[in-house]
């Protein structure tokens, strides 16, 4: 028997009790970010997926953060506008004091991670992973903060699947004196591992780049590919026991 309880006249039940998001619905797969010589990458693809199904793919999920700041988010994406939402009113007041300072991606990243964290302990989380990046005053800022409020800066950061497949090449290709060209080369090689290994990717991408200068986000473009791998041909080749 459903308890039910009288609040204020009304008729009380379990249908009306606090809700709690216990499992994304829409989202997004890895962002990678990188510093290079002149500011911060970060690169994303473009696909919604509602479940396993890859519902949506002109989704974009790169946003410029005020003045000095980008923003790439991983994870369901309604909890991404949630978040947009948070920051344009953090930005908004911050305008709004006049006094010549603005919030530098630091700041922001700081936001982001007390945001995080205090969702977390209200057993109600924003179901992302951000990478945030940003130049101001000639430094260059990149880090990362989970759904739970785990945060740290480093010279390249990934999120999802990226952080298991893309990391172990920006290890070994990464130098701090990249050229634009050869950040976005290196960006394009890790989306194209991704989108070979991950389902949830899509060949449909953008690139945003941040400087002294300002934000810059590529127009969606797709990358050349190649799917005449004979493991591609033939995965279980070698696999005993398999289907």
């Amino acid at each position: 028997m459903d308890l039910i309880q009288i609040r204020g006249g009304n008729l009380v039940g379990h249908e009306s009790d606090s809700q709690r998001t216990q499992y994304p619905y829409v989202t997004g797969t890895s962002v990678i970010g990188i510093k290079y010589k002149d500011g911060i990458l970060i690169a994303a693809d473009m696909g919604g997926s509602y479940g396993s199904t890859i519902r949506y793919k002109s989704v974009e999920r790169i946003k410029p953060i005020g003045k000095h700041s980008l923003l790439g988010a991983s994870g369901e994406i309604s909890d991404f506008q949630e978040i947009l939402r948070n920051l344009d009113e953090l930005i908004l007041y911050d305008n709004m004091w006049d006094d010549g300072n603005t919030l530098g991606p630091k700041e922001v990243h700081n936001y982001l991670t007390r945001m995080m964290y205090n969702r977390r302990n209200k057993f109600n989380p924003l179901w992302n992973s951000l990478v945030l990046g940003g130049v101001k005053n000639g430094q260059k800022y990149l880090g990362t903060v989970s759904m739970i409020g785990v945060h740290y800066e480093d010279n390249h950061v990934a999120t999802g699947f990226g952080n298991h497949l893309a990391k172990p090449i920006l290890r070994d290709e990464w130098h701090e004196d990249l050229s634009f060209e050869d950040g976005v080369r290196l960006l394009e090689k890790c989306m194209r591992v991704l989108l070979y290994r991950d389902r949830s990717a899509v060949n449909k991408l953008q690139i945003a780049k941040l400087t002294e200068e300002g934000v810059t986000v590529s127009p969606p473009y797709a990358l050349k590919t190649h799917w005449e791998f004979n493991s591609f041909k033939n995965p279980t080749a070698g696999a005993e026991g398999s289907w």
